[in-house]
């Protein structure tokens, strides 16, 4: 994957384990690599097909016209993050079914485990940058 090319990160807002995700990724893109919106908003209209943004059970990762999900994108998304997260990528000897049962489990009891909001972060002024509607 081009680190340079234009990267969507999109999750699910009201979701506390999507925004820890999200913060975490942001604080480690030091190269700026990804742009991030929630499968609520109005940018996940023109990327994400609806029966993803109506699912709410995966991160969706954007990339040079193609759309990952599940553990793909996960998989995509941390390797480009330099440092020790390049080992991800040895996660991909694993079958994709095996894979995403277990991104699958801990996505139907996220809201259980870690919480819900009531309503889509904001993001703070330094973050807005990096942020689509």
């Amino acid at each position: 994957m081009d680190k340079q090319a234009h990267q969507i990160v999109f999750f699910d807002g009201v979701c506390n384990l999507c925004n820890g995700f999200i913060d975490f990724l942001i604080s480690r893109d030091s190269e700026g690599i990804f742009q991030v919106a929630s499968l609520q908003g109005v940018t996940a209209r023109s990327y994400v097909s609806q029966s993803a943004r109506d699912d709410l059970q995966s991160v969706v990762l954007w990339a040079q016209g193609q759309t990952y999900s599940q553990s793909d994108a996960i998989l995509m998304i941390l390797p480009q993050l330099g440092g020790g997260w390049f080992f991800m990528k040895m996660f991909w000897i694993f079958p994709k079914f095996i894979r995403d049962f277990f991104y699958q489990l801990i996505a139907k009891n996220r809201y259980r485990l870690f919480g819900k909001k009531e309503s889509c972060r904001l993001p703070t002024r330094e973050e807005r940058s990096r942020f689509l509607d």
